[in-house]
C-alpha cells in the first residue's frame, strides 16, 4: 500500500511555524466597555470609603453615647446625694441649732461660763467661788467617729468653793449646765469642822472640782489645688 510520503526538509530550510491560538471574542469588546469598567471601579472604591467612614462614625457615636450614659448616671448620683443631704439637713437642723445655742458647737464662750457662776452665786446666795480656766486643747475621741469638719476640744476649769450644804454644789453644777456642756472629771468634798455651820454662816464643807468644758470647733478644710 502506498500513502503520503513525509518529505524530509532539506538542510538549510526552516520549519513552518505553528498557527497562534485564537483570542476570545470578548477581548475585542473591552475598549467598548472601558468607561463603564472605570466607573464601576470608582464606584466600588467610593463605596468602600463610605463604609469605612460610616463604621468609624458609628464607633465614635457609640463611644459618645457611652460617655453620655456615664455622665448622666454620675449626675443622677450627685443629685440623689444632694437630695439626701438636704433631707438630713432638714431633719437635724433643729438639733444642730439647739446645740449651737447651748454652746457645744462653735467657739468656746468663757464669758458665758463666768456669768453663769456669778448668777448662780447671786441667786442661790452661795459663798465666794474661785475658778481657774486652762488653755483649750484638742481632745482625742476614744471611739472612731465621723467628725467631718469638726474636732472635739476641751478647756479644763478648776473650781474651789465653800459650802453651807452639799446641795449648794449640785445646784451650782445644774446652773452651769445652762451655759454649755461639760464633764465633771473630779470632785472632792472636805468637811471643814465637826458639827453644823455656826450662826455666822461659816462654811461647813469645801469642794474642789475639775470640769472639762467641751466644744466642737470647725477645722479649715484644704482646697484641692491650693498649697
Amino acid at each position: 500500500m502506498s500513502g503520503p510520503v513525509k518529505q524530509t526538509p532539506l538542510p538549510g530550510m526552516k520549519k513552518a511555524a505553528a498557527p497562534a491560538p485564537a483570542l476570545p471574542a470578548w477581548l475585542g469588546e473591552l475598549p467598548l466597555i472601558r468607561r463603564a469598567l472605570l466607573c464601576f471601579a470608582l464606584t466600588l472604591l467610593a463605596s468602600l470609603i463610605l463604609l469605612s467612614l460610616s463604621a468609624a462614625y458609628r464607633e465614635r457615636a457609640a463611644q459618645q453615647f457611652e460617655f453620655a450614659r456615664h455622665a448622666r448616671a454620675a449626675a443622677a448620683s450627685l443629685f440623689n446625694h444632694a437630695e439626701a443631704e438636704k433631707g438630713e439637713i432638714r431633719l437635724y437642723e433643729p438639733q444642730f441649732l439647739a446645740l449651737r445655742q447651748r454652746g457645744l458647737i462653735g467657739e468656746e464662750n468663757r464669758l458665758a461660763w463666768i456669768d453663769a457662776i456669778r448668777l448662780s452665786q447671786e441667786q442661790r446666795k452661795l459663798l465666794p467661788i474661785g475658778y481657774e480656766i486652762s488653755a483649750q486643747q484638742t481632745l482625742q475621741v476614744p471611739t472612731p467617729m465621723a467628725m467631718g469638719q469638726y474636732q472635739l476640744r476641751g478647756s479644763r476649769m478648776q473650781l474651789h468653793l465653800d459650802l453651807l450644804h452639799e446641795l449648794d454644789l449640785l445646784n451650782l453644777l445644774d446652773d452651769l449646765r445652762q451655759a454649755g456642756y461639760f464633764a465633771v472629771q473630779e470632785c472632792t468634798l472636805k468637811r471643814n469642822g465637826a458639827g453644823g455651820p455656826p450662826a455666822g454662816a461659816t462654811s461647813a464643807l469645801s469642794a474642789d472640782c475639775s470640769l472639762l468644758w467641751l466644744t466642737l470647733g470647725s477645722v479649715a478644710v484644704p482646697v484641692q489645688g491650693l498649697p
